[in-house]
């Protein structure tokens, strides 16, 4: 007889598994897809605010100066002339002399957003009116200018993202941890959430035109959210126009080679989308079957049937890894041996998200708090009543000077 406990559990299970299937076929169908060629090329300015080295920034910054396409300016934004970026960029400058590159150090403040704020201070710099805006950790394929452009000129598009893989920069197993966190959870997830209808724009890359930006208020609009990114989605949608999903999968650095560091990181991340659907971010527990079948096994005194729900979960998880980095060309990543720690890691960040609205974030210590509106005149009050969004920044006490 099995008790009411292990059914439930057995049954969580069960929708974990299914959404690991259903996430690989995700993948399968988007690793398919190639957006219309536009009618014609439009110049390209991509910003890249920059806060300090970090691993692997050089390689990353540099697959922005060897894209394939016809006209491109990259600007780069640093907010103190003693940063350590400045070097790298120095060595880009000689490396690529022939790329249209701009430097801009600037520390003049603008909200609580320091990302945002050296966005505004390099804006001016910018020479073209399609926007690329990138984070500095992320490492583009030669065509990923060609694919924003792409998506970009579809009719009523106002905005394009990208979904994004992990790339460790070392080969420890806290690295490819975090990536697989990002390869085989938020990447299907993503696919799966748009599947269903939700255009939420990721952070790592946002292409638009400077008149989408001026519509939805430009850049000070975004400068005292956290959650940036969502709040600039929801913005643009709120004009009648969608949110892209471009046919390309940069990759984006995890730096961390201690454990400490890494479940900090994604705790950061945690807190971020928590705060913004709570509700669903409670609910994407499911997508760990192995967390919920260990309970299972745990509950039921270890029975047989119990046990061979854990392996077949395993089974599953497994199989729908090596089909995403099949998909998607992804170098093999975790052992299929440490996918049940992967997901039980993953629990514990979306439990101890709950604890505090505190968010340490590049030297900063915010509060993520839920917005009950969102700003700019032009916002309709359907959406506005009808989303409750926004992650809004508020400086803790215990705010302090850092990577913005």
């Amino acid at each position: 007889m099995i008790d009411p406990a292990s059914a439930v559990l057995a049954g969580i299970t069960a929708a974990g598994v299914a959404q690991s299937a259903a996430g690989w076929l995700a993948v399968r169908q988007f690793s398919r897809k190639r957006a219309a060629a536009p009618a014609a090329c439009p110049p390209v300015t991509v910003l890249k605010p920059l806060h300090g080295d970090e691993p692997l920034l050089e390689q990353a910054l540099a697959s922005y100066c060897l894209q394939d396409y016809p006209a491109f300016q990259v600007v780069f934004g640093v907010q103190d002339a003693a940063d350590p970026a400045l070097r790298v960029l120095r060595r880009l400058r000689a490396r690529f002399p022939d790329v249209d590159m701009t430097v801009v150090v600037d520390p003049s403040p603008h909200g609580a957003n320091r990302k945002i704020a050296n966005l505004i201070n390099m804006l001016p710099q910018a020479k073209h009116d399609v926007l690329v805006i990138a984070d500095s950790d992320i490492h583009a394929a030669p065509d990923y200018l060609d694919s924003l452009v792409r998506s970009l000129a579809a009719p009523d598009v106002g905005l394009v993202t990208t979904l994004y893989a992990g790339l460790p920069a070392g080969d420890s197993l806290t690295g490819r941890l975090g990536a697989a966190g990002i390869n085989h959870a938020f990447l299907p997830g993503a696919l799966l959430a748009r599947a269903m209808g939700r255009q939420d724009c990721m952070g790592a890359t946002m292409a638009l035109t400077r008149g989408t930006l001026d519509l939805i208020g430009g850049l000070h609009a975004l400068s005292d959210h956290l959650a940036d990114d969502a709040v600039l989605g929801l913005l643009v949608r709120a004009q009648g126009l969608g949110v892209a999903l471009a046919a390309t999968v940069p990759a984006t650095t995890v730096p961390e080679t201690r454990m400490p560091a890494l479940f900090q990181h994604e705790l950061r991340w945690a807190r971020t989308i928590q705060s913004l659907v709570p509700v669903e971010f409670a609910l994407s527990a499911v997508q760990y079957p192995l967390f919920w079948s260990s309970l299972l096994v745990g509950t039921s005194g270890a029975a047989a049937w119990a046990c061979l729900v854990f392996m077949l979960a395993w089974m599953v998880r497994g199989a729908s890894a090596w089909g995403v980095e099949r998909h998607l060309g992804l170098a093999p990543g975790l052992a299929i041996w440490c996918l049940p720690l992967r997901d039980l890691l993953s629990v514990a960040v979306i439990l101890a998200s709950y604890r505090t609205d505190r968010v340490a974030w590049r030297g900063q210590t915010m509060r993520a708090t839920r917005l009950r509106h969102l700003p700019g005149p032009t916002l309709s009050s359907g959406l506005s009543s009808g989303l409750s969004s926004g992650a809004r920044l508020s400086p803790s006490p215990s705010f302090s000077p850092g990577k913005g």
